[in-house]
């Protein structure tokens, strides 16, 4: 009787234990989990392959915080804009603010075009590179996020982007880009302590005497374009913030 009693205990102890077992032979690589089907296998690999894509971001509206009618545009502004449209899929806010008058739209597509395309010593990247740093002093919201996305686009790296848009300083730059950055800030933000000495750092670096009017002057641009930019309040493209990333 004693025996049968233990034979039953014994039983229900094994019986209790059992879940247990499984659980631990699950953890330790029991049972292999069933292959998965072809029609799994062909889902992860277009998931791996073609990966949900967001739908793009809506422009943030209105382009400026003032009320100013747009003009109608001449025969050469309209052919511009189509331009852009062609070539980059939508008009920069910052022409069709200016668009209320088209004197000063076209004088101000005349100076970026010379200052930021034209011939000059300092190649595009550096001429964008100067357009961040110094927008990155004042903080321009408009100015870093259209110049950051053209200095990741020329550059082919969106972590020199990012570093010129938080801090120059920390990025990994040459002997002639940092002291031509470093030339711009402190034209930005001290411009009355700049001195010869400033100049013939930008010339052992490797700067001519033109190259550092062309410096001056991109500088000069964008200290203007930013505080226009920051007074109306004015508003990137979404279509730039996912630019060369």
């Amino acid at each position: 009787m004693a025996t049968l009693k233990k034979a039953a205990k014994a039983g229900r102890a094994a019986k209790a234990a059992a879940p247990a077992a499984v659980a631990l032979r699950s953890i330790k690589g029991g049972k292999p989990p069933a292959a998965p089907s072809k029609t799994d296998k062909a889902a992860a690999a277009k998931a791996l392959v073609r990966p949900a894509v967001p739908a793009p971001a809506a422009d943030d509206a209105p382009v400026i915080a003032l009320n100013l009618p747009r003009a109608k545009l001449t025969p050469a502004m309209t052919a511009y804009f189509k331009k852009c449209e062609e070539k980059l899929g939508f008009v920069p806010n910052v022409l069709v603010a200016y668009a209320f008058d088209t004197a000063k739209l076209e004088a101000f597509v005349a100076m970026y075009n010379d200052l930021m395309l034209g011939p000059s010593g300092l190649s595009k990247l550096e001429r964008e590179m100067i357009a961040v740093a110094v927008s990155s002093q004042n903080r321009c919201y408009y100015c870093l996020t259209a110049h950051g996305a053209a200095v990741r686009q020329y550059s082919g790296n969106p972590l020199l982007g990012e570093h010129l848009v938080m801090n120059y300083r920390a990025a990994r730059l040459n002997k002639r880009e940092r002291a031509m950055l470093d030339f711009a800030t402190k034209l930005t933000s001290q411009p009355w302590t700049v001195e010869e000495g400033d100049r013939e750092r930008l010339r052992r670096a490797g700067f001519t005497d033109r190259d550092i009017w062309d410096i001056s002057a991109v500088t000069g641009f964008f200290n203007m374009s930013n505080r226009v930019a920051s007074a109306t309040d004015m508003r990137p493209n979404a279509a730039y913030h996912a630019q060369a990333r």
